[in-house]
This record gives structure tokens, sequence and C-alpha cells, in this order.
């Protein structure tokens, strides 16, 4: 009797080593589809009018995440906020594209090399002397790298330690820059207007995570456990794994939904005020440019005024 459909991950049970391919062509093809994206939307993108016409009214979605981290400059020459770069550096919007793509041919070649090497000495377990899965140690190993991530995120790319930090506007929405940030270590850091909370939250949390890593590579559970929540089926591991990642991509979308709330002034005048009313430009479908009369200066003062008047 042949498995259903949906039992096909079984496939790998008990076999290390292409599970490991499995989880490494996974990586490949999400790496390659962010620097794909991040080229294809830069081709379309009109960075001539940041104002009026910013990435989000051109629905963009990959170049916004990329900025909210830390990049801001075009090999080409333009800067999200419309100033013209000399010498961008090599972690510009094409840099940072072309690393997810030679990161995703790496991964690509390695996973093919796991699936055709897959019995590894060190897969053997040295009591049965057969290839096995100690899950609960993948466990531990896959929460240690996690919280060592998170911890670096928190500590040395936000804080600015080593990295740009991140991009902070204005209490208005209207403006900002990559600067960065002190841990809030306070109760402020919970309101989500803060970002010194993003970097002591991720502080904390990697720590947290770090030390359940090493707490589970070093303590072995307990049979009555280790029977009760079913440890040793690794469909228990894919369903937990599947919950985790939901709550990681909920937490995320909250956090995207925050951040787009301090650009309030923006969203309002690109979905709120109707488009050839002279207010707002409209775009001119041959040249993909933005055209607007003398009754947009109004608006671009009071955005002058604002750049003078704010405080990070």
């Amino acid at each position: 009797m042949g498995l259903p459909w949906y039992r096909v991950h079984t496939v790998v049970l008990n076999d290390p080593g292409r599970l490991i391919s499995v989880h490494i062509m996974h990586t490949a093809l999400v790496a390659g589809w962010a620097g794909s994206m991040t080229l294809y939307e830069l081709a379309v993108f009109d960075p001539s009018d940041p104002v009026l016409d910013p990435m989000w009214r051109q629905g963009m979605f990959v170049i916004p995440f990329m900025t909210r981290l830390g990049i801001k400059d075009s090999w080409t020459g333009w800067n999200i906020t419309g100033e013209t770069v000399i010498n961008p550096g090599i972690w510009s919007y094409e840099g940072v594209a072309g690393a997810h793509i030679m990161f995703s041919g790496l991964m690509f070649l390695a996973a093919i090399w796991h699936w055709v090497y897959w019995d590894l000495e060190i897969f053997y377990d040295e009591r049965t002397g057969k290839l096995c899965l100690d899950l609960p140690k993948v466990f531990g190993i896959h929460l240690f790298l996690s919280g060592v991530a998170c911890f670096g995120f928190g500590a040395f790319h936000v804080t600015g330690l080593y990295g740009p930090g991140i991009w902070v506007s204005d209490p208005y929405g209207l403006t900002g820059k990559i600067q960065p940030v002190d841990p809030a270590w306070g109760a402020e850091g919970f309101d989500p207007f803060v970002p010194g909370g993003i970097a002591s939250h991720h502080i904390a949390a990697g720590i947290l995570g770090i030390l359940a890593g090493l707490f589970h590579l070093s303590v072995r559970p307990p049979q009555r456990l280790y029977v009760g929540l079913r440890m040793g089926n690794i469909e228990t591991v894919l369903s937990s794994s599947i919950a985790a990642v939901f709550f990681c991509s909920f937490h995320c979308c909250w956090d995207h939904v925050v951040w787009l709330r301090n650009y309030s002034g923006r969203i309002i005048w690109s979905h709120s005020l109707p488009v050839g009313s002279g207010v707002l430009p409209t775009r001119n479908r041959s040249t993909g440019s933005c055209r607007s009369g003398r009754k947009f200066e109004p608006i671009r003062s009071l955005v002058q005024n604002s750049r003078e008047t704010r405080f990070l």
C-alpha cells in the first residue's frame, strides 16, 4: 500500500543527509526569489519623486523591507530620499540582490552534494551503527543558531555597532533616515512607535534562544516526555515548525503594519487624494515619470518645513 500524497516527507525519514539537502534547497529557492524580485522591482521602480510617488505607491514589496533594514543607495546613482549618490558601495540594492542570488547558487550546489553524498559517517549512531535522526539535538542546534542570528541583528545591526542601523521616520511620517538605534530597556520599549524596542527585544530574545539551545543540546528529554510529545516523529517536527513559522510571519506582518503607520501622511496622500486633480501628480504612461502643476507647491513646502522641524 502506497503512502498518500501528504506523507511525502517520510521519504527522508531517518535519512539525515537528504533531509539536510531538502532544507538547503528550500533556502536556495527563498534566497533566489528575494534577489530576483529585487532586480525586477529595481527595473520598474521610478525614484524621481520620493515625496508624492514613493515606493509603496508604485507597488514595491521587497525594496521597502530592504530600506527599513538600512539599504538606501543604488549603483545607478539615486538615493531613496531623492539625493544623488556618487559612491554607494557594495551594499546597495543591486549589491544585496546579487549577494542573495550568489548565495542561492551556492546553496543549490550544496543541496545537490548532500543529496548525492547522503551516507556520511557523522549521521551514523554510535550505539546502533545505523542512520538516525536525533531530533531533540537537531532542535537544540536550530534554536542556538537562530538565537545567535537574533542577538546579532539586535546588538550589532540595529545599534550600528557593526551595521548601518535601521530606518527611523519623523513623528509626522514625512521624512526619515537610516541611523543607529539604542536599545530601550524600560517600559517605553513596548511602545510600537519607539524604535529602541526593536534592538532590545532582539537582544533579549537572542540571549533566551542561545541559552535554550545550549540546554537542549546538553540535556536529554525524559522517556515519558519524549513519547508524550512524539519527539521522535518527523511529522511532529514538521507541524511544530509550521506553527513557529506562522507565529513569526504574523509578528512580522504586524510589525510591517506598525512601520507603515509611521508614514500615515504619505499613505493618506497616496490613497485618499484624487490622482489628476492637481494635488497629486499623474503618471505618464509613456515615460513612467510624474508631472505636477503649481497646485503641488503647497504640499512640497509642507514637506520641506517638516524636514526642518523633525526630531529623531
